[in-house]
């Protein structure tokens, strides 16, 4: 007899075993001729050479379907051996599956054009209200690239720019006092990884979320990077994010015009930024808007509200600077 070990790289093991081991005792039913014993991340295997390749093919099978829909069931299991299609292969549409097994897919039209242009240029501008989509499905996007290894890594980053409070008066270290701002893009995230998978992950540096201006003299290579509340950018910032990109590299810039804190002194870099560069073809920019809101209805009612009393107002200096028309940037 001889033995092989299989070690789950892609597929988070509990999961992948099922609740109770129920998983594992379907797959030894299904090879009732091999030995199975399964710890960790490793499952041992031992059985004649011919089995054991059916074995390993199978097992890769079944790593994949867990790993790309963080799901897998007994029925799953015995239509993955048998070489059948299971029920989640049919769904259309889905960008990546939730920790639950749920399809994420783009719930507007404008999310499907952000979507597409992801897809068709290796730079996209998301501009939008709250609550519109433009980060979850941008990082959900992130997460797809990755799990078909198209990039080897994701790269998240926000500007520390307070909004009431002041960095120095919460407690805590440095990374401590960092960290809620950041804490958006940890919520999404551990929607679409499994959370040993997501400690995994970030302790390797597979997927890094890092303040701005820990950007500074990197060059970003083979990585989906995305620049969330772009808005509180200044233009000296947003210059050095954005040169940063490096070899098969995407870059998202997500932003929100009405919700720009900066002192009122301070120009937005977003605003700068798209002006400067709207006339390179290679480069796309999605506006979403109050009907692509997929929050609590009364978010869009909110944000809506607010507009009307903006529009009967004198523009704020960030946006009266280099611009005749503040439509132009929400």
């Amino acid at each position: 007899m001889t033995e092989k070990h299989f070690i789950l790289e892609e597929a988070d093991p509990i999961i992948f075993y099922g609740v109770n081991n129920t998983n594992m005792q379907m797959i030894k039913a299904l090879h009732p001729k091999m030995r199975i014993v399964a710890r960790g991340n490793v499952v041992k295997v031992m059985g004649d050479e011919e089995e054991l390749c059916t074995f390993e093919e199978n097992i890769e099978k079944l790593q994949r379907h867990c790993a790309k829909y963080n799901s897998l069931s007994e029925e799953d299991i015995i239509h993955i051996v048998r070489g059948e299609r299971t029920k989640r292969d049919g769904i259309a549409g889905a960008i990546v599956f939730s920790v639950t097994g749920k399809p994420i897919t783009a719930r507007s039209e404008n999310q499907q054009r952000l979507v597409e242009a992801f897809d068709k240029h290796d730079m996209v501008f998301a501009i939008g209200p709250a609550g519109s989509g433009k980060t979850y499905t941008s990082i959900a996007l992130a997460v797809r690239a990755m799990k078909n290894k198209e990039v080897r890594r994701i790269i998240l980053s926000r500007p520390a720019v307070e909004a009431g409070e002041k960095l120095g008066f919460l407690p805590g270290d440095m990374k401590e006092k960092i960290d809620p701002y950041l804490q958006p893009l940890y919520d999404a995230l551990e929607d679409m990884i499994p959370r040993q998978k997501l400690n995994e992950m970030m302790e390797q540096n597979i997927i890094q979320i890092a303040p701005l201006a820990f950007m500074r003299g990197r060059t970003l290579n083979d990585a989906v990077v995305i620049l969330d509340e772009a808005q509180n950018t200044t233009p000296a910032q947003i210059k050095m994010f954005l040169t940063r990109m490096g070899m098969n590299t995407k870059m998202v810039i997500t932003g929100d015009m009405t919700q720009i804190d900066l002192p009122h002194s301070q120009k937005s870099g977003l605003i700068e930024a798209l002006k400067i560069l709207e006339d390179i073809d290679e480069i796309a920019v999605i506006h979403l808007n109050e009907k692509d809101i997929v929050r609590h209805k009364l978010v869009t009612k909110i944000v809506e509200a607010y507009e009307r009393k903006e529009k009967a107002l004198p523009l704020p200096l960030p946006y009266r600077a280099g611009s005749k028309d503040r439509q132009d940037y929400i």
